[in-house]
């Protein structure tokens, strides 16, 4: 193996909470009935979905989907930037994988412009060789495009790569791109059987070893190892 590729929102940064704090102002706003149920259903979409996911089920007036996005955009960044914490074990992930010389990318559906400041907030800009948002393709995950741009940055096959996802949506993205797939998903849902199409499945980014490492390597792609 040669490369890696992170996921940011809940891979590398809890900021899912944040998300759901910056819907709920700047829909409630709007008029929007903002509920947890319908907030489920957006977690996994870009920032122009879940905008328009909104529109579609509370039309409102006076603002474009683009202005009400960049509102959503501003307070998750002004969020990150205040109380940005990293999830368990990024610092020790990002340094195990430097120091085997690893190409390190990320592949996010967040917009472009929150990778720096999730990075710079974390203090870990440093350890990244490419970095890539879909929104810079035609379809976020789990379409591949935003894993396949990535590792053009990174001049790393797929077959050389794994990927560390935090949620289905970002895992199938990893799998349609040929990569071996590491799932570190929220805690609540870490028994769920729809992980099992990761190669492997940890509790938290720093259960990663060289053993896990070796054991990616020589297993067919879907081949998963549970790790409790």
């Amino acid at each position: 193996m040669q490369g890696v590729i992170f996921d940011m929102d809940g891979t590398l940064i809890d900021s899912e909470p944040m998300w759901k704090e910056a819907e709920r102002h700047v829909f409630t706003s709007l008029g929007v009935q903002v509920s947890d149920e319908l907030c489920a259903q957006t977690a996994t979409m870009t920032t122009r979905q879940v905008t328009e996911f909104w529109y579609r089920n509370f039309p409102w007036t006076g603002k474009s989907l683009e202005h009400v996005e960049n509102e959503v955009v501003d307070h998750v960044a002004t969020l990150i930037f205040e109380n940005g914490e990293p999830m368990e074990g990024v610092n020790e992930i990002l340094q195990f994988f430097y120091q085997k010389n690893f190409k390190i990318g990320l592949s996010t559906n967040a917009p472009y412009r929150l990778i720096p400041i999730v990075l710079n907030k974390l203090g870990i800009a440093d350890y990244f060789h490419g970095i890539y948002s879909s929104e810079h393709e035609e379809h976020g995950k789990p379409h591949p495009a935003v894993y396949l741009s990535t590792l053009k940055k990174l001049n790393v096959a797929p077959s050389k790569c794994l990927a560390f996802e935090d949620s289905l949506t970002g895992i199938v993205s990893a799998n349609n791109a040929q990569l071996k797939t590491v799932a570190v998903p929220p805690a609540s849902e870490f028994t769920d059987k729809k992980y099992e199409i990761a190669d492997l499945k940890l509790r938290r980014l720093s259960d990663f070893s060289e053993s896990h490492l070796n054991q990616i390597q020589t297993s067919p792609v879907g081949a998963l190892q549970k790790i409790f």
